[in-house]
């Protein structure tokens, strides 16, 4: 199941998405965690200390070994050279699986322990450098993000769980298609739900799943003001938590002392996202990689690579399960 973490900065998308891989983890459940917001927590968030977070690879730093794999044996891509970050899998290009190894993971995803014998994957974008300022823009940097989904393959009971850039900065690639489920942690404030306004309507246009997840709810009137503004879309809410404060200090107790309302919301969660795996449909999740591919090809990919982008669309290809070797 592929995960994303949305919402405005501010609003605890980080905290949640944290609190969600640690609860899948105590379920011994296999989980890979991606950072691809421009502020880097998500290490933090899960126990690193700074200089732990700070050395962990930035997976655009090896965008080039990343392209080299996937690319396989695909008779439509020339060269690495050639591929964007919307190129999609066609008959010989390699695919990942989030519980495998391969050299991707080796390269990019290093493991973080949690309690006990827990731990999970962690995979990051990496920050901003001072070689970046004035010059990248930040979506350069989750394009290797969105290479790597557009060629992953997963299945029930495997979880990949990205917490994304904030607010409408999602929108700036075909990344936000990439997910069985989106979870939109709103705060209870005008500013807070103006975000989900906006994923509403692209979630609409492209079929996508969408929960709010509402955060900071400190009483009846913050529950009220969601519930108008959202509908039927607020799944559950998040108050006060002395055990994210403790956290957020660097000082995570043991997960299982979390507040128990607080476990049942993340468990509430966890039932939706395993529920969105019945309206996978992987035609349509092919379809729109494709889509995604050859609109960033008419704009600016085949001027940049001086080749025909859409050429790399192999037209018989479906992603699907049945594509991986059986387990």
């Amino acid at each position: 199941m592929k995960i994303a973490f949305v919402g405005k900065g501010g609003s605890g998308k980080t905290t949640l998405s944290s609190l969600f891989v640690r609860h899948l983890a105590a379920a011994h459940i296999p989980v890979l965690a991606v950072d691809a917001d421009i502020n880097q927590h998500l290490g933090p968030a899960l126990g690193l200390d700074e200089d732990e977070a700070a050395a962990l690879p930035a997976l655009g730093a090896h965008l080039p070994e990343i392209k080299e794999y996937l690319r396989g044996a695909n008779p439509r891509i020339a060269s690495a050279e050639t591929m964007i970050k919307t190129t999609p899998p066609g008959r010989g290009s390699r695919l990942l699986r989030p519980t495998e190894e391969n050299p991707v993971f080796a390269a990019c995803a290093r493991p973080v322990p949690l309690d006990d014998d827990d731990a999970v994957r962690l995979m990051v974008t990496g920050p901003f450098t001072e070689s970046d300022l004035g010059v990248a823009c930040y979506h350069s940097k989750v394009g290797a993000v969105e290479l790597c989904l557009n060629h992953l393959v997963d299945g029930r009971g495997e979880y990949l769980v990205v917490d994304m850039t904030a607010g409408s900065d999602s929108f700036a690639s075909g990344m936000f298609t990439r997910f069985d489920l989106t979870f939109l942690v709103a705060e209870p404030t005008r500013k807070g739900v103006a975000v989900y306004r906006q994923y509403k309507e692209y979630a609409r246009d492209f079929g996508i799943g969408l929960a709010v997840v509402g955060n900071k709810v400190q009483g009846e009137d913050d529950l009220a003001f969601l519930r108008a503004e959202v509908g039927d879309d607020l799944l559950v809410t998040v108050g006060h938590s002395d055990w994210v404060r403790a956290m957020e200090k660097g000082r995570p107790p043991r997960f299982d002392l979390l507040e128990e309302s607080n476990r049942e919301a993340l468990r509430t969660m966890h039932e939706r996202a395993d529920a969105s795996y019945a309206a996978r449909d992987w035609a349509r999740y092919t379809r729109q990689m494709v889509h995604f591919h050859e609109k960033n090809a008419q704009s600016w990919g085949n001027e940049r690579t001086g080749a025909d982008l859409a050429a790399q669309v192999d037209p018989s290809f479906v992603l699907s399960e049945d594509l991986l070797p059986s387990r």
